[in-house]
C-alpha cells in the first residue's frame, strides 16, 4: 500500500467525520448516523457475510466492491465510535513487529 492510499482512507474518514458533523440532507453517511451505532454495526455484518459470500466465488469485481464496501462501513463505525483508521493502523503495525 503506499501513502496515496493510505491518505485516502485518512480523507475519506475525514469526509466521513464532516459528515457526522453537519447531518447533510441526502447523504447516506448522514443516514446511518442518524439510526445509530446499532444500525451502523448491523451494516458492517452484513457486508462483511457479503464479502464471505463472495470470496467462495472467483468474480473479482464482485469480491472487490464487497470489500470496498465493508471498510467504508468500517470507517463510519469508527467515526461513531470516535476512533480513527491511523489507531488500527497502529495496531497492525505494531503486531507486525
Amino acid at each position: 500500500m503506499t501513502d496515496n492510499n493510505i491518505e485516502f482512507l485518512i480523507y475519506l474518514q475525514d469526509l466521513i467525520d464532516r459528515r457526522k458533523k453537519e447531518m447533510p440532507e441526502g447523504s447516506y453517511t448522514t443516514s446511518l448516523f442518524k439510526k445509530g451505532i446499532n444500525k451502523i454495526a448491523q451494516k458492517v455484518g452484513e457486508e462483511a457475510i457479503e464479502l464471505v459470500i463472495e470470496a467462495k466465488d472467483n468474480n473479482k469485481e464482485l469480491f472487490l466492491n464487497e470489500s470496498a464496501d465493508l471498510l467504508y462501513h468500517m470507517l463510519v463505525l469508527l467515526t461513531q465510535k470516535g476512533y480513527r483508521i491511523e489507531e488500527v493502523i497502529r495496531v497492525l503495525e505494531e503486531r507486525h513487529k
